[in-house]
């Protein structure tokens, strides 16, 4: 009989299905994630880290390489062996010189304004117009340090107290909190320091010359906000026991002030936060042969191989001494497995190039009569699949090779993304883009004094051609931002 201590040792088979991501895959992804900067960053960073990569001045270094999947050429890829700078389009002349320093002007950034900041700006105007004590000048830097972009307010005074309690070391009352305040709310331009749109509108009431038209405005912003803001005009006159005329003033000075007021201020261009765009590839059209030629952007260096790290035999007379062999067998190891991050390296930059050019050019094809005439009534409705059907690459890759991507046309600068929209329906082949423009010509186009309904703009398309649902229309013009019907009402 077993003990029931006894252990018994079983041997059990199973099957599993377990998806593993090819690591060549995953290094590929994350290169295309990359924009131009980041790639030109990366490929300095491996030139840094890996002495076996070097950039070289021909396409000889490619001898170097090592038998791999990697069979493309760079005529493929690039497009961008030409014989002379007079046959490179340019575009890529441009940003050539660009990248080897001969040009500074890119006409395609926006230039940093030296001009000052909201903060700074605030500051000098309230320096200017009151002497205030060290504490009470510190309270003020807090106040106006928390100012948003717009010139509001964006968090309490009790709060702020507590910041400057922690960090300066004194604590300031309420009374000290709202006399700082108030202060900065009379300054110019009016409604900076306002805590929200109702207020703002209310400071630069209170700053316009007394008058009946001024006091009905400020009594409607004041008592009546939620009325103005749904457009109630008919409860309005009547609340107000006043004639259209007489409302339609009002609203014509309330629709003159300034729901920005930080706006007015002559501040730099990063309060804006305007973004630094470097298109990653540029297209060329000629109207001659109706061509198009599609260059990859960037100062991307052509890598290959050190030579040093290309010799890769073992030693022919290994040394009688084992520690000798065993630094010549280590130094052999660190070559061969630097020589393979290398070339691993630049196989994975061939391949990004490719696919990008793949991309790109299906992404051309479909939209060919966009990038002819700039219209963007003119794109084409195009999904990932569509560029999958065509190039033959996975949904994520395509989606990682245009995500924060942009082109540089002979009509400006716009992001790949923009390029891919659904049809508002299965049966169609207009683009959401179109449907969109159609949309905004119709509304503004239409009486004010009587806005078209969801359905009167669905019949509206209809007629033009579009058969499209009043939903669709209702979820359109919610993204084009404007409101339903009512509030686009005037008097």
């Amino acid at each position: 009989m077993a003990s029931s201590n006894e252990q018994r040792l079983v041997q059990e088979q199973q099957q599993r299905l377990q998806q593993r991501l090819n690591p060549q895959y995953v290094a590929l992804g994350r290169l295309l994630e990359m924009s131009v900067a980041e790639l030109e960053e990366e490929i300095r960073s491996r030139l840094d880290d890996n002495p076996a990569l070097e950039v070289v001045s021909s396409s000889a270094g490619d001898e170097h390489l090592p038998e791999n999947d990697f069979h493309e050429t760079s005529e493929q890829l690039q497009q961008a062996d030409y014989a002379s700078e007079d046959d490179m389009p340019a575009s890529a002349v441009q940003y050539r010189r660009r990248a080897d320093g001969y040009e500074d002007f890119d006409p395609t950034s926006i230039a940093a304004d030296e001009g000052d900041s909201l903060y700074d700006a605030v500051m000098q105007r309230l320096d200017s117009e009151y002497e205030l004590s060290d504490s009470d000048r510190r309270i003020a830097e807090y106040i106006i340090g928390n100012f948003d972009e717009s010139g509001y307010l964006t968090r309490s005074l009790a709060s702020i107290a507590d910041d400057i309690a922690i960090a300066e070391g004194f604590e300031p009352t309420p009374a000290d909190m709202n006399r700082v305040f108030s202060l900065i709310r009379t300054l110019d331009p009016p409604g900076i320091g306002a805590v929200d749109l109702r207020d703002a509108l209310l400071l630069q009431l209170d700053s316009k010359k007394a008058s009946v038209t001024q006091r009905t405005a400020r009594e409607i912003v004041a008592n009546y906000f939620d009325l103005l803001s749904k457009k109630h005009y008919a409860r309005l006159m009547a609340q107000l026991e006043i004639s259209e005329e007489n409302l339609s003033e009002a609203l014509d000075l309330i629709k003159s002030l300034n729901p920005k007021p930080a706006s007015a201020l002559s501040i730099g261009a990063n309060s804006d936060r305007v973004r630094h765009v470097n298109p990653d590839v540029a297209l060329e059209y000629n109207h001659e042969s109706g061509a198009f030629t599609i260059t990859l952007l960037g100062n991307i260096p052509e890598l290959g191989i050190e030579e040093t790290f290309t010799d890769l035999t073992p030693v022919e007379k290994p040394s009688a001494n084992a520690a000798v062999r065993q630094r010549q067998r280590q130094a052999l190891a660190f070559k061969k497995r630097k020589y393979d991050d290398a070339a691993a390296f630049i196989g994975l930059l061939r391949m990004r190039a490719e696919t990008m050019m793949k991309i790109v050019k299906a992404i051309v094809d479909i939209q060919r009569t966009f990038f002819i005439t700039g219209e963007k009534a003119d794109i084409r409705p195009m999904i990932l699949k569509d560029i999958s059907e065509r190039t033959g690459l996975d949904l994520s890759v395509i989606s990682r090779a245009t995500a924060d991507k942009y082109i540089l046309t002979s009509h400006g600068v716009y992001p790949l993304k923009l390029f891919f929209n659904e049809r508002p329906d299965a049966e169609s082949d207009v683009s959401s883009h179109e449907i969109l423009k159609a949309i905004q010509n119709i509304i503004a186009a239409e009486d004010k004094h009587s806005p078209m309904s969801d359905q009167a703009i669905a019949d509206a398309l209809v007629a033009r051609g579009y058969d499209i649902a009043r939903r669709t229309v209702a979820k359109y013009r919610e993204r084009l931002g404007f409101p339903v019907a009512r509030l686009r009402r005037n008097l």
